[in-house]
């Protein structure tokens, strides 16, 4: 068994609670607590050693940004690998999964990156306006970042996206359609979802994380962007996805899963902080497996 990096589980804890315990619901209608978790996300990042770019924008007079940091010394190349989680709330709900945990294993994982550079070019994002009532519109964070980059003529080799990677649970759901695939009926593994244009990427990222075998891992790549599956789009990983450029969401599956999905009761004491180390583990894991230049 390999053993989760001694500090990966105080930083994520630390990471939680700040954000959804000291901070708590940050939806647009708590503009002030947005407005804190960027600064948090912002100062935690340069913590680290990343340099960080805002990417500021108006959300109905709502002051808003995405936040886009890069190691140091990893240059300014048009084409890169990201990784991606949003930081905002539902109403009503303090968001441990619903993304605190999310930021969490990204901030982790860009503080492994930055003790061990990977061999690929790298940057991290941290979206805000995921959630309703700016989602699937054009305020969506990642849609304004998706839009911005690609009039830069960027080229997005792959993103991760993390949505929901806290919980765990002694059952686990599917929807109907996929419920005859014999995945397992334990929720103890992260989910991969990807379209068919993602494929190797996503194939890349699994041998990576299936190193790892203390987290087991299970994956669905389909068609059609995921239209025949309408709750394989509900991230920002859909964003890339209607770029044309390669992204997976990695999920712990979320109301399939967490009975507190979009709930007051997403609280920090839902969350398995080991399960949460052993993916940041892997996912350090995953960065090592990806090809150096664009399939």
């Amino acid at each position: 068994m390999h053993p989760p990096h001694d500090w990966i589980e105080e930083t994520l804890k630390r990471h939680v609670r700040a954000l959804a315990v000291e901070i708590g619901e940050r939806s647009v209608f708590r503009g002030r607590n947005l407005a804190r978790a960027e600064a948090y996300i912002r100062t935690a990042f340069e913590q680290i050693g990343l340099s960080v770019d805002t990417q500021a924008y108006d959300y109905d007079g709502l002051a808003v940004a995405n936040l886009i940091a890069t190691l140091p010394d990893a240059g300014t190349a048009a084409s890169y690998y990201l990784v991606g989680a949003h930081y905002d709330t539902v109403v009503g709900s303090p968001g441990a999964d619903d993304n605190a945990s999310a930021i969490a294993v990204m901030l982790a994982l860009a503080e492994a990156a930055h003790r061990k550079p990977p061999e690929v070019p790298l940057r991290f994002a941290a979206f805000t306006l995921e959630e309703p009532p700016a989602f699937e519109t054009r305020h969506q964070g990642s849609r304004v970042f998706a839009r911005a980059r690609a009039r830069a003529g960027d080229q997005v080799l792959g993103a991760v996206v993390l949505e929901m990677v806290g919980y765990t649970s002694a059952r686990q759901h599917y929807p109907l359609s996929v419920a005859w695939m014999g995945y397992p009926r334990v929720g103890n593994f992260i989910g991969i979802v990807g379209n068919r244009r993602s494929r190797a990427f996503g194939r890349s990222l699994i041998a990576g994380m299936r190193r790892n075998p203390d987290l087991p891992v299970e994956s669905i790549f389909l068609p059609f962007n995921g239209r025949i599956l309408p709750v394989s789009r509900w991230s920002d990983h859909a964003s890339f996805w209607d770029r044309g450029w390669p992204a997976v969401m990695v999920t712990d599956t979320a109301f399939l899963r967490n009975p507190n999905y979009h709930m007051p009761s997403d609280t920090m004491a839902t969350l398995d902080f080991a399960f949460m180390g052993r993916l940041v583990r892997s996912l350090e894991l995953a960065l090592a497996e990806l090809p150096t230049v664009a399939p």
